[in-house]
């Protein structure tokens, strides 16, 4: 019989991704996303061990785990907040819950585990023969596609907008912060030119569970990327986000909670295109190019720096921009579908990005979500207050000065319709930002 885990947090993607870390460890899990539900639960449903978030919605977590208390006396609690950091906050939760533990997120999620193991072993008695063991759920075999064959959009590839500095980590840990002219990837409409690039076994975009891989889960993107990003720098965790939508395949790679690197099998989003798309090369060159790459079966990075196109010391910076272009890009999806896998080690590049997950959601969000979408996602109607539970805290983030402004006014007292009228910024924006900050959880909606 396998030990029974109650997790409790808001984040509802933070309460998925870790049901899938203890569930691939051998434990029931029991979620939920408010005070009332999981002191409901805590009646019905036993269970051996609690996570509980300190601040949650309706109620304080400490209240919560005395209900916990009273229904399960003696149960192991495990606490932790984004919000309530330094000792004094571990002091108080030690000295009201003896006995129990308390996580600052972001949090390691492997020293999680470990301590969860510590106080409850996975199963409370014999565990059953392998061969009916449960197995993780395995991603959708349509999610297997080999990288290297490339697809073109259905739809118009958007304009994006692109700064010039990028920071990279590449072998040895050296960091490197990269600086540039501003770019504008320009959209492109219908087939693109240049040839298909040599094949890469390495470049396998594979949703079938291969070796190494902790657990999985799937769903549909809608606007849930935001919180998948956020789960993954909240639990320090290391994987792969797989996203579809029709015949076109992202993933974006996760090392340590920090999106590290991405790829495509969208043929726009090939590094020959986006150079193309940038400005850097003209279209007539790359096709040459692509013949002398596929011919040599060489890459077209090395033929372009062979030719003069483009200097070595640029590639760097320009693949950087490339992998940005990618993970950005994401944030233009309403349809679509996503799986998350979890693995020891992201996928082994040369290259890395170091990009604040909260500032990347923000730019995301401001610079990819068109207007007819800021509208459905924040009506005149809203009233909008100030988060008790954030993701990131605000001094981590990058606003401007009248977003800084706007921001301070927000109490829930003002509509969306007032902000915008006492706005001098255009409504887009002004919405733009609003969603933005409700992507990071800086700001929620105010009930009633």
């Amino acid at each position: 019989m396998s030990s029974t885990i109650l997790v409790v947090d808001d984040n509802k993607e933070l309460v998925a991704l870790l049901t899938s870390l203890f569930e691939e460890a051998g434990y029931a899990v029991v979620g939920a996303n408010k005070g009332k539900q999981a002191s409901d639960l805590a009646r019905t449903t036993p269970f051996d061990l609690a996570l509980v978030d300190v601040l949650l919605p309706d109620m304080m977590g400490y209240h919560v785990a005395d209900a916990l208390r009273a229904a399960r006396p003696g149960v192991p609690l495990m606490f932790m907040s984004g919000v309530f950091k330094g000792s004094r906050h571990s002091t108080e939760a030690l000295t009201r819950f003896p006995g129990s533990s308390y996580f600052e997120k972001p949090f390691d999620a492997k020293k999680l585990l470990d301590d969860v193991r510590a106080l409850v072993p996975p199963t409370l008695a014999a565990p059953p023969p392998a061969s009916s063991a449960p197995k993780p759920p395995a991603a959708p075999e349509d999610f297997d596609v080999e990288l290297d064959i490339d697809v073109d959009a259905e739809d118009e590839q958007d304009e994006m907008e692109l700064t010039g500095r990028i920071k990279v980590t590449g072998g040895g840990n050296i960091t490197a912060e990269l600086q540039g002219e501003n770019l504008t990837a320009g959209a492109l409409k219908g087939p693109v030119s240049g040839s298909r690039p040599v094949s890469s076994p390495a470049a396998s975009f594979v949703g079938s569970s291969p070796s190494g891989v902790r657990g999985t889960r799937q769903g549909e993107l809608q606007n849930n990327l935001p919180g998948l990003i956020s789960a993954f720098y909240q639990s320090r965790e290391t994987g792969e986000l797989y996203c579809q939508k029709g015949k076109v395949k992202k993933v974006v790679y996760f090392e340590g909670g920090q999106p590290v690197f991405a790829l495509s099998n969208l043929a726009a989003d090939r590094f020959g295109q986006f150079l193309v798309r940038v400005g850097k090369i003209k279209p007539e060159q790359l096709d040459d190019v692509a013949v002398v790459a596929a011919q040599s079966k060489r890459r077209t990075g090395d033929v372009l720096v062979e030719r003069g196109l483009l200097k070595d010391t640029e590639r760097l910076w320009y693949v950087g921009q490339q992998v940005k272009s990618i993970i950005y890009s994401l944030f233009g999806w309403e349809e679509g579908r996503f799986v998350v896998t979890f693995r020891e080690k992201a996928r082994a590049e040369s290259i890395k990005l170091d990009v604040f997950p909260g500032n990347l959601i923000i730019r995301g969000i401001k610079k990819l979500y068109k207007p007819e979408r800021l509208a459905r996602l924040i009506t005149l109607e809203d009233r909008l207050i100030p988060s008790q539970h954030p993701a990131y805290q605000l001094h981590e983030l990058q606003l401007e000065k009248w977003e800084a402004v706007l921001l301070s006014r927000i109490d829930g007292n003002r509509t969306t319709a007032e902000l915008l009228a006492a706005t001098p910024q255009p409504e887009h924006q002004v919405r733009g930002f609003l969603a933005a900050m409700l992507g990071v959880e800086i700001l929620e909606r105010r009930e009633g």
